[in-house]
């Protein structure tokens, strides 16, 4: 595409992921409704879709506070941190074989190193806050999160091996005759914990949801900042479901009768679904049994896949040299 061209759509995908998460906050909860066997919104509008219209509006007419105790600058610049982080990482994503924003060699990497990021944004906002249960969800929040990017590091390893690339384009073009969900289950099965660890998303939200910590990291957070934390995990659930696509269901790769495009949509969109209904389905561990997963089963598991992958690769390969 043209420099014009990949402004425009850069735009389209910064509204449509912003957009997208908006309705999320909507959809979420009629799906947990509908699952539940109760009501959900339906008092604003068809379907109570006018719910979203009317969560924005107050949460932009709330009154913006910012604690005397704080550290101003940085208690401000946090809950944008995520945000940004979350936008840069979809500048890596192909949403069929001819729309993306930018197809770097190492897209993977990339999306790794802006998942990264995110972590300063929750760690900062703790910080900054001077309050002593901010802090502690602070830090289990950073905790959390270094350990499991470990882990979903570690569990695509099996994938660039397959692919030979860092480039998300040539990870689904390498699914052309297979999509890696069969060959690397186990980096799936790692990868899909991994994401929700990493968004903060039920059952692992833990550093937000313990009685002992109020609200964790964001206690002192109202208004627009609270909110930008808040969309900076519904942008995280959007990140990790498109991924998941890219990386093990083959991306926009399905029938010919539809465009790539949709078949990416749909791919993300059943994810989505499936992390929203985890919520409903599944308690909360304690938080040293979160730990104690990563580390003592998650880990051994991302080993055990990468000398699979690794053993499988090299007798594929003597093979085609004899």
């Amino acid at each position: 595409m043209s420099v014009s061209l990949t402004i425009i759509f850069s735009l389209c995908v910064l509204v449509g992921a912003v957009g997208g998460a908006a309705v999320l906050t909507w959809f979420e909860r009629r799906l947990l409704g509908i699952w539940q066997d109760r009501y959900g919104p339906n008092r604003l509008g068809p379907f109570g879709v006018l719910q979203v219209l009317a969560d924005m509006l107050k949460l932009l007419t709330k009154h913006d506070w910012t604690p005397p105790f704080a550290d101003r600058v940085v208690f401000v610049v946090a809950p944008t941190a995520i945000v940004v982080a979350m936008m840069m990482a979809f500048a890596v994503v192909p949403f069929s074989d001819s729309l993306y924003i930018i197809d770097l060699n190492i897209g993977l990497l990339f999306f790794l190193g802006m998942s990264s990021l995110a972590v300063y944004s929750v760690l900062l906002g703790g910080l900054a806050s001077n309050n002593k249960y901010a802090l502690l969800g602070g830090l289990r929040s950073a905790a959390q999160m270094v350990s499991y990017e470990v882990f979903m590091g570690l569990s695509l390893m099996g994938v660039v091996m397959l692919t030979g690339s860092f480039s998300l384009r040539d990870i689904v073009l390498a699914q052309e005759d297979g999509w890696y969900c069969f060959p690397q289950v186990l980096g799936l099965y790692v990868f899909l914990i991994a994401g929700i660890a990493e968004s903060h998303r039920l059952p692992f939200d833990l550093p937000e949801a313990e009685h002992e910590l109020t609200a964790g990291f964001h206690t002192e957070y109202s208004g627009m900042k609270f909110t930008m934390f808040m969309l900076g995990e519904y942008l995280g659930l959007i990140l990790i479901s498109a991924m998941i696509t890219t990386l093990f269901f083959g991306g926009w790769l399905g029938p010919d009768w539809a465009p790539g495009v949709f078949w990416f949509g749909l791919k993300t969109f059943i994810f989505i679904c499936f992390f929203i209904l985890l919520r409903a389905a599944i308690p909360r561990p304690r938080y040293d049994q979160l730990m104690s997963l990563g580390w003592k089963y998650m880990l051994p598991l991302t080993l055990i896949n990468l000398l699979l992958t690794g053993a499988i690769a090299l007798s594929l390969q003597g093979g085609g040299n004899v």
